[in-house]
């Protein structure tokens, strides 16, 4: 009895300690929206042709419900934007600039995250390792997926509207023990930067559409529209005839 104690001891000892020295070790696989090697997209730009970018909106969603915004969010996908050096200026959401000028795009910025923690096979498994005194911990992997779509609905000055979407989605596989608030963030660091990478290529192909040469204002004068609500269908009665006979 005590020799067959002492055994199991020993064994979930040797397991703590794999699953100590395995319990950081992670990888993370992003897969991009499109596998394709692509060659980077470049033009030449005037200086005089660059209009203004300005934030009119932005949301975010997770899984499905509304979120409220980051400022650090925000600011990353106008950085990657002022990369492209495509905009003179980019203006956040909520903040006034005085030296826009006639023609400017107005942005509308959409971001839909869904997050997928695997948490009934991460239980399982987690179930299995404890039943194996953690002997099967360096073998078995947890799973995180985490996918994102950053959408820019771009208006022009003269009305036109174009739309642009990056997509991608990637999961972070760790040990047991090995789920930390760091990985999450390195998983949605990658996944929101493979986002970004595929919306600003799109939109460096479109650049000709946003020189400030590429359409004129619309005309300022007052124009009038007719607004009315929608009038019900009316129903016309009919009667049935019906033959009556008395007795």
């Amino acid at each position: 009895m005590t020799m067959s104690m002492f055994r199991w001891s020993v064994l979930s000892l040797a397991g703590f300690v794999l699953c100590s020295i395995t319990g950081c070790t992670r990888w993370i696989d992003v897969k991009p929206a499109d596998t394709a090697p692509k060659e980077a997209t470049t033009h030449s730009l005037p200086n005089d042709e660059r209009v203004p970018f300005v934030t009119n909106s932005f949301h975010l969603s997770r899984n499905g419900s509304s979120q409220y915004p980051s400022a650090d969010l925000e600011r990353r996908i106008l950085s990657s934007l002022q990369e492209t050096s495509l905009f003179s200026t980019l203006t956040p959401l909520g903040e006034k600039s005085d030296s826009l000028g006639d023609k400017h795009v107005s942005a509308r910025i959409t971001v839909e995250e869904t997050i997928e923690p695997h948490s009934w096979l991460s239980a399982f498994k987690g179930f299995v390792i404890g039943g194996s005194m953690f002997l099967l911990s360096p073998f078995i992997d947890l799973e995180y997926g985490y996918a994102a779509t950053v959408a820019l609905e771009l208006e022009r000055w003269d009305g036109h509207v174009t739309r642009y979407e990056g997509r991608s989605s990637g999961t972070v596989y760790y040990k047991l023990f090995g789920a930390t608030p760091v990985m999450i963030d390195e998983l949605k660091g990658h996944v929101t930067e493979a986002c970004l990478t595929d919306l600003t290529q799109q939109l460096v192909r479109d650049t000709n559409l946003y020189m400030a040469s590429s359409a004129p204002l619309l005309d300022t004068g007052i124009r009038t529209v007719t607004v009315k609500a929608k009038r019900p269908a009316i129903a016309h009665s009919t009667r049935a005839l019906v033959p009556v006979t008395t007795p």
